[in-house]
């Protein structure tokens, strides 16, 4: 198959209202049910194994004005939290069953509760994810959560997830989660065939669609971008960080392309790739899924991992994917993302690894500052 209709399908379901995905979903698939997670992490295993269909709760983007949610939130709140209630408010999210939340930070923690008295007949979950990782229970008090939740799903639908559907669901999101970091190592190897504006599209296409669907689509994927042309530039190399939860406007990583960066490497939508290899499916699934989330999940603002500096990770990142520095881009008003900065800007220095700093909004709509800024960088770093 060849890549631009793939790349077409993309943009068009990203582009869909997340509740008529879901009601298309459920109309192929009568009595079904979806389930919507707030990013950062959230076990789509588990849905998926309950017979329902699991979504990203990803906010409105530029597409949804905000007419009511301001109402409910102080004026310092992030952007996503906001567009994501207004998706409530608009009817945008109506065939979307349930919401799972959790404490990815105060703001996240909040909306949740929020969600629930706004929405009282939606079914609303909230996941008290582990903290502290160097604690001898925190495995099995990740997988007790992880129980609950299923149990919470089958009180509220009738849809029990037994330990050989789990099993079987963890090694769909396995196969869909090893062909995303392919194509991450190549567009590491070969940046020119493969932007991260389209890369981006495809893994936003991957949190709307059952993993059976996502992967036949990642597969055609990785057996065309071989073959594609591209015209190696004289780029510089870049890691985007701190895009984690609130999504960027395309709009932003396009100028970044345009301003002369070849993005190697990021933290898009970071939860839908939070393992860095296989779970395994041996023994009880959720003690896998529990102790995977401790000890294979990739450095995050959202979890306090205190085996490790926090910009340990980072630099990993830079050398694996030969960058010549680092662009953060936290959204306005993240708190996990402000606070980790101190840190990773810290352990960039003692690398002698360049950065700058871009703060941006969802519903950002102009760049004509960011494009200078970034291209004084580039010409900075390129021409010195």
């Amino acid at each position: 198959m060849a890549i631009e209709p793939i790349l077409a399908e993309c943009r068009d379901l990203v582009t869909q209202p997340l509740g008529a995905l879901a009601e298309g979903w459920k109309a192929a698939h009568p009595g079904g049910r979806a389930i919507a997670a707030y990013p950062v992490w959230a076990p789509a295993e588990i849905v998926h194994a309950a017979g329902m269909l699991p979504l990203a709760l990803l906010g409105g983007g530029t597409s949804v004005e905000l007419t009511h949610a301001d109402a409910r939130f102080q004026s310092f709140v992030c952007s996503i939290a906001k567009s994501s209630l207004e998706l409530g408010f608009q009817g945008l999210v109506a065939g979307v069953d349930g919401f799972v939340f959790s404490n990815i930070c105060d703001v996240a923690r909040n909306l949740s509760s929020i969600y629930k008295r706004n929405f009282p007949a939606a079914f609303v979950e909230y996941l008290h994810l582990p903290q502290n990782s160097t604690s001898p229970a925190v495995a099995a008090y990740a997988a007790s959560e992880l129980r609950r939740l299923a149990t919470s799903l089958e009180a509220a639908f009738g849809a029990v997830v037994t330990d050989t559907a789990l099993a079987k669901s963890i090694e769909a999101y396995n196969a869909v989660r090893a062909r995303v970091r392919s194509l991450y190592a190549f567009r590491i190897a070969e940046p020119a065939k493969l932007s991260t504006t389209e890369l981006y599209l495809i893994l936003r296409a991957a949190t709307l669609t059952p993993p059976e669907e996502t992967l036949a689509r990642l597969d055609a994927l990785l057996a065309a971008l071989p073959a594609r042309g591209g015209r190696r530039q004289d780029r510089m190399r870049v890691v985007l960080e701190g895009l984690f939860c609130e999504q960027p406007p395309l709009g932003l990583i396009e100028v970044l392309e345009e301003t002369g960066c070849y993005v190697v490497e990021d933290d898009l939508l970071l939860g839908w790739r939070w393992f860095t290899e296989d779970v395994p499916t041996d023994g009880d699934p959720f003690a896998c899924l529990g102790a995977a989330y401790v000890d294979r999940a990739v450095p995050s603002s959202t979890r306090h991992e205190g085996r490790r500096h926090r910009a340990e990770g980072l630099i990993e990142k830079v050398r694996r994917a030969r960058a010549d520095a680092v662009i953060f881009a936290p959204a306005k008003f993240c708190e996990p993302a402000l606070f980790d900065y101190v840190l990773m800007k810290q352990g960039l220095e003692r690398a002698g690894i360049p950065h700058m700093v871009v703060e941006f909004e969802e519903k950002m709509w102009t760049f004509e500052r960011t494009r200078n800024e970034i291209e004084n960088f580039v010409e900075s770093m390129l021409f010195d």
